[in-house]
């Protein structure tokens, strides 16, 4: 057992699902790995969700390099063992997304994990003032995460600041987008793909484009394609890595 490739340390990649958490989707690959190896201690009652029976006859290390959105789906790196280590070299690396913005409403969040709150006018923007935004902001520039984000604030969540009811003023961070490439324009939706740089919130970058544009924006789809030389094409599903194990 301890010769095995997940406790000596392993890659995994997975393709999350939509309104999965990663941190579901590491759950999922932790105790899966844990029914594989141990089946008399794991017993898998519900799809997704994985009891213990019996105290853990040994210790597996399952982390994720770089949060999705619940209704982001795509590339999820997950280490296991002594390959979590590499974590925070992974999460360095560049990022690669694909996704949609829908102009002229906004949501608190800037997805469509909350509803609409306003609506604003599109009649003015044209093609050429999108591909012009898009251009804006391609380089080095500071950007201000969202309030729906895993980010402290004085020790606490900035989410669950908001959840509350709260507000909070979030620092802006220096993040790099080294192609922004619009690759659909069927108004109110533009497609996009971007290569960008650790710490980018394309939800953010959804509010920033809308008001760029005198107008407003939500993101309505995101995929990450790509980290670092890590691929989507390369993924698993949750399933098909459930029945490599099988």
């Amino acid at each position: 057992m301890s010769d095995s490739p997940y406790i000596t340390g392993n890659v995994v990649l997975i393709n999350k699902p939509l309104h999965w958490t990663s941190f579901n989707a590491v759950y999922k690959v932790k105790f899966t790995i844990k029914q594989y190896l141990s089946p008399e201690t794991y017993i898998n009652h519900v799809p997704g969700v994985i009891s213990t029976q019996k105290k853990e006859k040994f210790r597996l290390k399952v982390g994720h390099a770089g949060t999705l959105d619940p209704l982001a789906t795509g590339l999820l790196i997950i280490c296991t063992g002594k390959e979590t280590k590499n974590i925070d070299k992974y999460q360095a690396e560049e990022k690669e997304y694909t996704g949609t913005f829908v102009l002229g409403a906004t949501t608190p969040c800037y997805d469509l994990e909350k509803e609409i709150d306003k609506y604003y006018p599109t009649d003015h923007i044209t093609k050429e003032m999108i591909q012009t935004a898009a251009q804006k902001f391609t380089g080095t520039f500071d950007q201000v995460p969202p309030i729906f984000s895993a980010i402290r604030i004085n020790g606490r969540r900035a989410y669950k600041i908001a959840r509350s009811g709260k507000t909070a003023e979030i620092q802006a961070k220096t993040i790099s987008i080294t192609k922004f490439e619009i690759t659909r324009i069927a108004m109110p939706e533009v497609d996009f793909r971007i290569v960008c740089s650790k710490g980018t919130y394309i939800r953010s970058l959804a509010r920033d484009f809308g008001e760029e544009l005198n107008s407003g924006a939500h993101l309505s789809a995101l995929c990450r394609t790509r980290i670092g030389n890590f691929k989507l094409a390369d993924a698993m599903t949750i399933e098909e890595f459930v029945k490599s194990l099988q």
